[in-house]
């Protein structure tokens, strides 16, 4: 499974369930990486998209503990071991985790690759990604050049876990 996120300086992704901010390349990769896979994510994202409908071209995946709860065109799941059973229908490298805090963090045991688009800057966020760069199992094993969105610089970055 991968992870791909837009974060802060400080790891921050979100505050009151929405994107810190809104980047055109940066939802431009995102679409160009997830259209046609699998996206995994928690109930709170799929409420933060427009109307708070499924992404589409791509297979969603909501992991709700809810057991009420669902949406029109995505598939729930409510516990890692359902997920886990519903992952074993797709090839690992077409899954992507895209959030939030809780299903990253959740999730993060199960990746080994994630596409991080790093904004140098540091927003109010009430929402964070694990920081990869004090987890001496991920490396950085690619980086764009220096992308600019009006005044905000930003790198498209790739982190891996180390195979030990």
């Amino acid at each position: 499974m991968k992870m791909i996120v837009a974060a802060d300086r400080n790891w921050g992704i979100g505050k009151d369930n929405r994107l810190l901010v809104s980047i055109p390349a940066d939802m431009r990769m995102f679409r160009q990486n997830t259209r046609g896979k699998v996206v995994v994510m928690g109930r709170k994202t799929l409420e933060s998209f427009p109307a708070g409908r499924p992404l589409k071209d791509r297979t969603n995946i909501v992991l709700t503990r809810n057991p009420s709860w669902k949406v029109e065109g995505a598939v729930i799941v409510h516990s890692v071991e359902e997920l886990d059973e519903e992952l074993k229908k797709y090839p690992p490298e077409d899954v992507y985790c895209i959030g939030g805090e809780s299903i990253y963090r959740l999730l993060l045991p199960r990746c080994s690759y994630a596409q991080v688009t790093r904004i140098d800057y540091s927003y109010d966020a009430d929402a964070y990604f694990p920081d990869l760069d004090q987890m001496p199992e991920w490396e950085i094993t690619g980086m764009s050049e220096e992308q600019i969105y009006f005044d905000l610089p930003y790198h498209f970055v790739i982190y891996e876990r180390k195979i030990s």
